[in-house]
């Protein structure tokens, strides 16, 4: 197998000539991104179903993996939900690895050339990200998109944390929200007669019988092949820490296309998300009203598509319209930002408000796809969890049948929402909300254990929590997903669950 070309090294060169007196920061930072995306890697060597893993043995010193061509790759005890970097190195037979790419590249494994290319990108622009960060100040930011500028690390498990292949240093400073730039969405005109339009399209985004279509830069200049131009009309934003949704000054969120991989999928916006989103944000409002408050869904503002992924936006409401007089709405991944999860009780508090509403849907019939980014939750004065906001609706699952037995009316959709399967709407939320936004938060497997013991025999005993507390919990399988570029759709894993274990 040959060796991906070094990112680390590319980025260190593009660096020296964009902003040189961050050069010795990033540097210095490499070892412990390595160390981070290391930690990611081995979760995933240590519990997803990784065909050329032949069996798994915990010891004393540790765990040790019997690979199916006879080689033993050893490495420290496993915690499948720690988000701090605690893997500072594994060893192949006798040849020890600090590095993921290097690792990746010596196992030879089917399609290991390609995920370690993306690992080696995921490593240079953690270090990019951390070497521009300034301590954050005491004092709970005022604006909704600087809690999520604060999340500098990017997805608390996944090797692709920071993967931003195709983006250059200038641009991951232009476009990154950790940088805290204001970016401005160039507007692209298509005839509203020759697009899909669902909901109310805003005004100030047509002329006539045009609608203006909110692009990101990025994708005007690589994929659309007309780049914006920063003096002209556009609109400025602030980047979210899913980077193609930005926050406009005046409130909105607008969602663009990003035709780039970031994590594991490419940021576009398909046509069937646009057909169904006015009717899923429909649905969403009249499903929270049965969570007593406990939830609020942004409201999609109007959705459109040059009938292209490529050239498509989505805008909704801040999620900031749910906070009242001295609340804060903070988005469930920047909560480790925070000193709050130290507390076991607040945890516990926040533990209990998320699996109610979580599991009150779930017996519904819609399974959240729930994770840090999706999910905010409303904090009083005083920082005490009090209502949870959700946002993005395109990847919830939707049960008609749980719907039908509560008397809901079934919405008219249609896709890969839809689905009776038990097992498939359990694993959307578990995997989202528990192995997910609840484990992030934590930040380890004691702490969540702690927390969900708290409050699990409070909750009212559905047979959705009765398959919670099994020996198993899902997550995604995200580095076998990566190796797997023939496979489809979503796989998984089965983690040791913290109630059992």
């Amino acid at each position: 197998m040959h060796r991906p070309p070094s990112a680390e090294a590319e980025v260190a060169a593009e660096l020296a000539d964009v902003r040189p007196e961050l050069a010795s920061r990033y540097a210095a930072g490499l070892p412990a991104a390595r160390a981070a995306v290391l930690t990611r890697l081995w979760r995933a060597l240590a519990y997803e179903p990784l065909p050329w893993v032949a069996r798994r043995e915990p010891g004393r010193e540790g765990l040790t993996l019997r690979l199916s061509d006879g080689r033993r790759l050893h490495g420290p005890h496993a915690d499948p939900y720690a988000t701090a970097a605690y893997v500072t190195a594994v060893r192949l037979d006798r040849t020890s690895y600090d590095d993921p790419v290097r690792l990746l590249t010596d196992l030879s494994v089917p399609h290991g050339t390609a995920f370690a290319t993306e690992v080696g990108h995921s490593v240079a622009s953690l270090a990019l990200s951390r070497a521009g960060q300034d301590a954050h100040s005491k004092e709970w930011p005022g604006q909704d998109w600087e809690w999520e500028q604060r999340v500098v690390d990017g997805h608390p498990f996944h090797p692709n944390c920071r993967s931003r292949p195709g983006f250059s240093v200038a641009e991951q400073f232009a476009y990154g929200p950790e940088h805290r730039p204001v970016v401005r969405l160039g507007l692209v005109p298509v005839r509203a007669d020759e697009s899909l339009v669902t909901g109310g399209w805003p005004q100030d985004m047509r002329d006539g019988g045009r609608l203006l279509v909110p692009v990101h830069p990025w994708q005007a200049e690589h994929v659309l092949k007309r780049p914006c131009d920063p003096s002209g009309d556009g609109i400025a934003a602030h980047p979210l820490m899913s980077l193609r949704t930005l926050a406009l000054s005046d409130g909105p969120h607008v969602k663009t296309a990003l035709s780039a991989r970031l994590t594991s999928s490419v940021r576009d916006i398909s046509v069937y998300s646009i057909t169904l989103s006015a009717t899923l944000s429909d649905f969403a409002e009249t499903l929270a009203a049965r969570t007593d408050g406990l939830l609020h869904v942004t409201r999609t503002l109007g959705a459109a598509t040059a009938h292209s992924p490529d050239l498509a936006a989505v805008v909704r409401q801040s999620p900031r319209e749910y906070a009242g007089p001295g609340e804060r709405v903070v988005p469930v991944a920047a909560l480790a930002t925070t000193a709050l999860p130290e507390s076991p009780a607040w945890l516990a508090d926040f533990t209990r408000l998320a699996l109610t509403v979580g599991l009150r849907l779930l017996e519904l019939g819609v399974a959240l796809e729930a994770h840090g980014q999706n999910l905010l939750v409303v904090l009083s004065a005083d920082g005490a969890p009090v209502r949870l906001v959700y946002r993005d609706l395109a990847d919830i699952r939707v049960s008609p049948a749980r719907l039908t037995r509560h008397g809901i009316p079934v919405p008219e959709l249609t896709g890969r929402i839809v689905t009776d399967d038990v097992p498939t709407l359990r694993r959307k939320l578990f995997g989202s909300l528990v192995a997910g936004a609840l484990a992030g938060t934590a930040g380890s497997g004691a702490a969540l254990r702690g927390a969900l013991g708290a409050v699990v025999r409070d909750l009212p005993q559905t047979v959705d929590l009765a398959a919670l507390r099994g020996k198993q919990l899902p997550t995604k399988a995200l580095t076998l997903m990566r190796l797997s570029p023939g496979t489809p759709g979503d796989q998984w894993a089965e983690l040791p669950n913290p109630l059992v274990t």
